[in-house]
């Protein structure tokens, strides 16, 4: 018995020592690192029995179906698998949502979306890789745009954000891109973040 109790006991200090290492790497403090903890748990029971989410998990979280290939939650589980091992532990998701944190500067969240665009990892945004990307968003939101209108839309986009004129977006382009009209990284900021407890009261502090 007193083995058992001292395991448990070893456990929960560790996870303790590691909420309070999250907290001071991020915007949340312990106690959001906490509830983020029960809902990951929450999430991941639903997906997965190793308390991981793999990228199957991740599309079922998001969009509630396997059956079509996302691209956009494709590019989102890349870039919150942080280690690239094909699946998100609790300290990549509460480091990945620490970028949508309100508190979060408007920096990091240009470099994340950039990330996201940027599908083919080149260091740059090409007009093919925002074309997909509005296309996958539109088909997802179940919103219908003639490929004209598409074009059009890209073809705007580059003419404002690309200065360099070389057909590719880099990332200081962007950046002056989205200082320029803020509301590109709305989708960047996710409000409830910042009072974790208060938003998800059910779950123990």
């Amino acid at each position: 018995m007193g083995c058992v109790r001292s395991k448990h006991f070893g456990r929960t200090r560790t996870r303790l020592q590691n909420f309070s290492l999250l907290a001071s790497q991020t915007f949340f403090s312990e106690a959001e690192v906490e509830v983020l903890h029960e809902l990951f748990t929450k999430l991941t029971s639903c997906v997965s029995s190793d308390n991981l989410i793999t990228r199957e998990g991740f599309q079922f979280i998001l969009t509630k179906d396997t059956s079509r290939r996302s691209l956009s939650t494709e590019r989102m589980f890349g870039l919150f698998d942080m280690r690239n091992d094909e699946a998100i532990d609790f300290a990549e998701f509460v480091e990945s949502l620490n970028i949508f944190h309100p508190n979060s500067s408007q920096s990091d969240k240009a470099l994340f979306a950039f990330r996201l665009y940027d599908i083919r990892q080149t260091g740059f945004i090409e007009p093919k890789e925002v074309k997909e990307m509005l296309i996958d968003v539109l088909e997802e939101s179940e919103l219908m745009l003639t490929e004209s209108i598409i074009d059009s839309i890209v073809s705007k986009t580059f003419e404002e954000a690309d200065r360099k004129k070389d057909g590719k977006i880099d990332l200081e382009e962007w950046e002056n891109f989205v200082a320029r009209h803020p509301l590109t990284l709305k989708n960047m900021t996710i409000p409830l973040l910042k009072d974790l407890p208060r938003t998800f009261p059910s779950f123990p502090q």
